[in-house]
């Protein structure tokens, strides 16, 4: 009896670890094609979209000011989950039809405007208003002065926060496996869904984010001890 239950225990855990290291390839696939190219473009768009929003916020004028407070209210004040099923299925029943990787690009952008323009915008309240004055003394314009001597100044005080937006957004990728895009999660559902050993196929998820987490976090403490060099 013992000896029944020791062997039945030995090979459970061999079919445990063969379906491990078998999925280990796919979801790894998974990543490569789906989160990180989806993390990347949405992370780069949406920066994009922060910078145009923060300077908006900062403006005196109001027909800029007032959409831009909207737009950043309106994202943080709702889920992101809700924002990626508006883009796809809300945007769809109007017969704007997009396809589900440009879906969540658009989702995932979105967010990460609204909360990244508010670190923008911190940054850039940030730099003395002394370097305003010293640029507009020798000349230059508004748009002279923030390109050339406040952003320089405000990204190295934004790049940390940011880099913990984009770390979430590697995990945040995951709400794209419910609008069927095929990414690191959603692979792992597919899989476990064949097998139904679900435990073991979500456990495995979770470590190659945290993996993938790990390593954005060493590359964010080398570049946050590179700019410590900078600030006096």
């Amino acid at each position: 009896m013992f000896l029944n239950s020791l062997l039945f225990t030995i090979s459970a855990n061999m079919k445990g670890w063969d379906l491990f290291v078998n999925s280990l390839w796919p979801m790894i696939q998974g990543a490569i094609k789906g989160t990180i190219p989806l993390t990347l473009i949405s992370f780069t768009t949406g920066i994009m979209l922060a910078l145009i929003t923060a300077i908006m916020r900062l403006s005196s004028y109001k027909f800029l000011t007032i959409p831009a407070r909207v737009y950043v209210s309106a994202i943080r004040g709702t889920p992101m989950l809700v924002q990626l099923f508006i883009v796809f299925y809300g945007l769809g029943q109007l017969g704007f039809t997009i396809n589900p990787f440009p879906s969540a690009i658009i989702a995932f952008s979105l967010n990460v405007g609204a909360y990244a323009s508010e670190v923008i915008r911190a940054s850039i309240l940030s730099i003395p208003k002394g370097q305003w004055e010293a640029a507009q003394t020798v000349g230059m314009s508004y748009g002279q002065s923030l390109r050339r001597i406040i952003l320089p100044q405000a990204a190295r005080v934004s790049i940390p926060p940011l880099s913990n937006t984009f770390i979430s957004l590697v995990k945040d990728t995951s709400l794209a496996s419910l609008i069927l895009v095929t990414e690191l999660f959603r692979k792992s559902q597919e899989i476990a869904a064949r097998t139904y050993d679900f435990m073991l196929l979500y456990v495995e998820a979770a470590l190659l984010y945290w993996v993938i987490c790990f390593i954005l976090s060493l590359v964010q403490d080398r570049i946050e001890q590179r700019l410590e060099r900078y600030v006096s």
